[in-house]
């Protein structure tokens, strides 16, 4: 890692004050941020590489909150289901993933995200075949071999159908044996430090694929070990109706009941709820990840996420399981999630503006990394997102933020992760894109073989 200067940009800096320069500079050494400003700096060092940033848009690296990266590999499959029915269809062959599989499907999903300008992205992965090799281990080499910050959700099932939950039983997992494993998982990979790379949650896959029991455990042991917490939440109405027919209660009473609202949880979907509700989560600190494409393609509603930021909960962008979103892009994100919105709650609901910061800022506040990422500030780490806005798709369109949030998708021009260049010119240089969809092609068509057995 050397200095980098990018001058004569656009920038956005997402800082608390909303500043922005239309004539800028953002200057990075080794993985921190030294310079914002307009024009250019005062002192740049002889070996310093400058960018060219006429033309370009410079963002903080955008931030996904909420991933499957295993379902890579199943794209394409129940595409005129909503939840339930997806999950049932989808299961049988996701019991039968195993670790090379699952560095494919990752290697593609991180390669995706990279391209469209994420710099850090979680992963919840809870399916964990018996024999399937050590399915977190592949993924995290996937993310470390492409150049992203990871944060990798040790996930579980314990519900299985004949107990009365949703995932069949040869998926799920004893729960002295999910704990110990998260635990195990915590201890090797997580990483607490300032510039981590690489950080571990502990996340239960959802209320009706999990025992109240390993929900409680779950969080204690989060708790002991100083880690976040996530889950999936009021997802569909089918899931609410599931809850209050099982536990006797809506499902964000039922968390509740088990300790899972605070500042250090953050919960997927979470499109259906009170108004009660959303206060409490503005009351506790609890994170929300709005996945804008996979809600509407599974038919599953819009969140109210201007509620939501009204009342100060946290809320960050994902692209959700690419099974459920075949594209897997975050910058496309960002317009849906301003359509989305706006169709909920009228045309000024969502700015172009706001819908940056959901992907940005808001997304660093719900993996607890805001002092670190998300925003362009001095001391902050190096990841920057550069976006050309003066090309056939953004020419003419007089904000370059606009451009980038209600103009067509695009892949990013450069990205710096951690003060790494990852993709230069639109191409994603840590990796052969090529060699990355022919693992990908190969591995799908091996898994789908297997589950047609």
């Amino acid at each position: 890692m050397s200095a980098i200067l990018v001058a004569g940009c656009s920038v956005a800096t997402l800082n608390a004050a909303g500043i922005e320069h239309a004539d800028g500079h953002v200057l990075v050494d080794g993985d921190r941020i030294v310079s914002v400003g307009p024009g250019r700096p005062a002192i740049v060092a002889e070996d310093t590489r400058v960018i060219d940033g006429r033309g370009l848009l410079a963002t903080p690296g955008l931030v996904n909150c909420h991933h499957h990266l295993y379902q890579w590999a199943t794209r394409g499959l129940a595409t005129d289901a909503n939840l339930f029915e997806w999950l049932v269809a989808l299961y049988p062959t996701w019991a039968r993933i195993d670790a090379d599989i699952e560095h494919a499907a990752a290697s593609a999903g991180l390669a995706a995200l990279a391209v469209s300008g994420c710099s850090t992205t979680m992963d919840h992965h809870y399916v964990f075949p018996q024999g399937g090799g050590d399915l977190l281990a592949a993924e995290i080499e996937a993310a470390r071999s492409i150049g992203l910050r990871f944060h990798p959700c040790r996930g579980s099932m314990d519900l299985g159908v004949s107990a009365g939950g949703l995932p069949p039983d040869e998926v799920v997992e004893d729960r002295d044996v999910v704990l110990a494993a998260t635990e195990d998982a915590i201890r090797r990979y997580h990483d607490p430090s300032p510039t981590s790379m690489l950080r571990v949650a502990v996340a239960p896959c959802s209320p009706f694929s999990v025992t109240g029991g390993l929900m409680d455990d779950a969080a204690a042991l989060a708790r002991r070990l100083g880690v976040r917490l996530h889950t999936h939440m009021a997802e569909t109405v089918e899931e609410e109706a599931y809850c209050i027919e099982l536990f006797g209660c809506r499902p964000v009473e039922y968390l509740e009941q088990h300790g899972w609202l605070g500042d250090d949880v953050w919960l997927a979907h979470c499109v259906h709820l009170s108004a009660a509700e959303i206060a409490r989560f503005g009351a506790t600190g609890t994170g929300v990840a709005h996945c804008p494409s996979s809600n509407a393609r599974l038919g599953a509603g819009i969140a109210p996420v201007r509620d939501l930021l009204a009342v100060g909960a946290p809320v960050g962008l994902g692209v959700d399981g690419a099974a459920s979103n075949e594209a897997g892009e975050l910058q496309i994100e960002l317009r849906q999630a301003l359509f989305a919105a706006r169709l909920r709650g009228g045309a000024a609901a969502m700015s172009c503006r706001d819908a940056l910061a959901l992907a940005t800022i808001g997304g660093a506040r719900c993996l607890g990394r805001e002092q670190e990422i998300g925003s362009l500030e001095v001391g902050k780490r190096a990841d920057v997102a550069l976006w050309r806005v003066d090309d056939l798709g953004g020419a003419g369109i007089d904000d370059p933020v606009a451009a980038l949030v209600l103009g067509p998708q695009r892949r990013v021009e450069t990205l710096v992760v951690a003060g790494r260049v990852v993709v230069e010119a639109g191409e994603l240089r840590t990796r052969s894109e090529q060699e990355i969809a022919g693992g990908i092609a190969a591995a799908s068509a091996r898994l789908k073989a297997r589950a047609a057995r």
